[in-house]
């Protein structure tokens, strides 16, 4: 593997700001803000809109469109 032409890989606290839930993972993104982490250890933090804990796929609280019905009561409505 050729030298200096890789991003550096290190520990990074990414943190869902909107269900307040933060993670420790290992990733390239960098950022100028810290935080303290449980370890007692102070790592770059990443804040991201969505995560696995609001995401509402994850949660179960995705909802499904009915499309076929829509579609039959805009022709009875509008006709075909």
């Amino acid at each position: 593997m050729r030298q200096s032409i890789h991003p550096a890989y290190g520990p990074v606290v990414f943190r869902d700001r909107a269900a307040n839930h933060a993670f420790l993972t290992c990733s390239t993104m960098t950022s100028e803000k810290t935080v303290q982490w449980e370890d007692g250890n102070t790592y770059p933090v990443v804040d991201v809109e969505i995560s696995n804990v609001s995401h509402p796929f994850y949660t179960g609280t995705a909802r499904v469109l009915d499309t076929a019905g829509r579609v039959e009561r805009f022709e009875r409505r509008y006709g075909k």
